[in-house]
């Protein structure tokens, strides 16, 4: 069968902030790249992100320093963190600031003229440089503009199902245009996945309906390891009302510009839980937080807690959060500068992802590489607000040009083998040739309930258990799901094939979870509440060993001494 063929050195997956910047860095070096959206172009799951980009400039507070930036990253993730990544991360997001700058984003400014910076949980200066609340849309305006310009070619709205090899090497990639269903190949040298997380796979998210763990899924399914899993981060402010918009973010940055966090009794509650950092803890405790205060019956009427910046003047609240003004004002027909917005916790962040050198941000298979939240590492066991932003444009850059590298080291294209490209085809259309009463609508609701509530904020083994074996009745129904119709704008179909990818990050996060025997950043275990010094020098790993998920530990990376040195006098 003949199927619409490309050829490129370095074909990126995902058009995201991370993917966008890979692009731009592997164009610079003069190859063929190709990128592909599973939306539209400018529609990533980057302009969600709104409070700011964290960044050492010192424009604000002067003592801020790479070195403290470095420190505050490494405490957010209980020191779980790829140290290198932190260390790299923390010393080349103010040039990626400038970058963009120069590119022609237009960030918000001090009197004096410089990038203006703000509060967030968890960073000990102001350092989240903004857009008002719009932070993530102008970044993705700027790299997108930026991208087009340096001769990428787009493909919108097609979905890569499949990655192949040859000889151990990435050799391409399969996917469908969404709006007819026709098969596309890719043959490449390299790849880089920037394809977000997974949050669909919860009932109550901020992620959009692309964040639903197909990097994840490819890099496992073509044999890469995957790192962290355990830990999801669940923000502390989402919306709770009304039902259809739940679990719609609500930023940082309304705590950062001064919004106060109380229960029915009119109490700030976060002087029980951290009565030093308060509103600004970082984002695990303050989840934990309003969940206890909801649990134990302080919580608002729609089941979560008041988020009041009221006392705020009114002109300074629709100056600095636009954003959140409009949405409670459209959605919950709440204004915001009179009264409090009801708020809860919501999935939102994936820590964990494929396992990459620091570096390059190649993966453990020859020509994949990875950045952004589908890859593991830099956040460790929790990430402050403000990071995956700086992280995209760091960790983009680098994979973009560690990809380019690769590629241009290699004199031929590897090859695609014609049966498994066959195969991975006809699995695809199979669900068209069955029969039966499987509906994916259904079993996405229940893989969401099931990650929702056994799966979430605190844990047990018992609950573990129970999700992990709900996850292996939801695979075998999945395998037998019947689609009616054709692939022609059939949303059906598609779910079908996201399924296999949430349901693949699901066993992940619940496998790993129950591995991990202690309590630490974004993954709290009630049957084991403390750090564990053992579990502190390990990573969790996930691998496919003779077609099963495999669960294994390794070591964390050594820190060198002098960073040893930085953060015990950072205490």
């Amino acid at each position: 069968m003949s199927y619409e063929t490309h050829e490129h050195d370095v074909l990126i997956i995902g058009a995201g902030g991370a993917g966008l910047r890979a692009a731009v860095e592997a164009a610079s070096n003069n190859l063929s790249v190709g990128v592909v959206s599973k939306s539209l172009l400018g529609k990533a799951h980057t302009v969600m992100a709104e409070g700011g980009i964290a960044a050492a400039m010192a424009n604000v507070d002067p003592k801020d320093s790479w070195q403290t930036h470095f420190c505050d990253t490494m405490k957010g993730g209980k020191f779980l963190n790829n140290w290198r990544m932190a260390q790299l991360h923390a010393q080349e997001a103010p040039d990626r600031i400038r970058e963009l700058e120069d590119w022609g984003a237009l960030f918000d400014r001090t009197p004096d003229g410089e990038i203006l910076q703000r509060a967030f949980g968890g960073h000990t200066y102001k350092r989240l440089c903004h857009v008002g609340d719009r932070t993530g849309l102008e970044m993705i305006r700027t790299l997108q503009d930026k991208g087009v310009h340096s001769g990428i070619d787009v493909y919108m709205e097609l979905t890569i199902f499949r990655l192949f090899k040859d000889g151990g090497k990435i050799a391409g990639a399969i996917g469908y245009w969404r709006k007819n269903g026709e098969f596309v190949v890719f043959k490449v040298k390299a790849i880089v996945l920037a394809t977000g997380g997974g949050g669909k796979a919860y009932q109550i998210t901020s992620n959009s309906w692309e964040c639903t763990g197909d990097g994840h899924s490819l890099a496992y399914e073509a044999g890469a390891e995957l790192i962290d899993m355990e830990f999801f981060q669940f923000h502390p402010t989402g919306m709770v009302w009304p039902p259809g918009v739940r679990g719609l973010l609500v930023t940082e940055g309304v705590r950062g510009e001064g919004g106060l966090l109380r229960n029915n009794k009119n109490e700030r509650f976060m002087q029980r839980y951290d009565p030093q950092r308060m509103e600004l803890s970082t984002r695990d405790m303050v989840s934990r937080s309003i969940y206890t205060e909801v649990k134990e019956g302080r919580g608002s009427p729609h089941g979560g807690v008041f988020l009041d910046i009221s006392h705020l003047p009114a002109e300074r609240v629709k100056k600095k959060l636009p954003s959140m003004y409009h949405q409670f004002k459209d959605l919950a027909d709440v204004d915001i500068t009179k009264e409090p917005m009801e708020v809860g916790p919501t999935a939102h962040y994936m820590m964990g992802g494929v396992r990459v050198d620091a570096d390059t941000g190649a993966s453990t298979i020859s020509g994949l590489f990875a950045c952004g939240e589908v890859s593991g590492g830099m956040h460790g066991a929790n990430r402050l607000g403000g990071n995956s932003l700086s992280d995209l444009v760091v960790f983009g850059r680098r994979a973009g040009a560690g990809a380019a590298e690769y590629a241009r080291k290699l004199a031929f294209f590897p090859t695609v083998d014609k049966n498994e490209l066959e195969k991975a085809a006809k699995d695809m259309e199979a669900p068209f040739q069955r029969s039966g009463d499987e509906d994916p609508y259904q079993i996405h609701r229940e893989l969401q309930e099931s990650m929702q509530g056994l799966v979430g904020i605190f844990r047990t083994e018992g609950d573990l258990k129970k999700g992990i074996s709900k996850i292996e009745e939801l695979k075998q129904r999945a395998a037998k799901v019947a689609i009616k119709g054709k692939r022609e704008y059939n949303p059906g179909w598609h779910l079908v094939g996201d399924l296999k990818s949430m349901l693949t990050v699901s066993e992940a996060v619940a496998k790993a979870a129950l591995a991990r025997k202690e309590s630490r950043g974004a993954h709290s275990r009630l049957d084991y509440p403390n750090l564990d010094e053992k579990f502190g020098k390990l990573n969790v790993v996930v691998s496919q060993k003779n077609g099963e998920m495999n669960i294994s530990t390794s070591p964390v990376p050594e820190m060198p001494e002098e960073l040893k040195n930085l953060l015990a006098e950072n205490k």
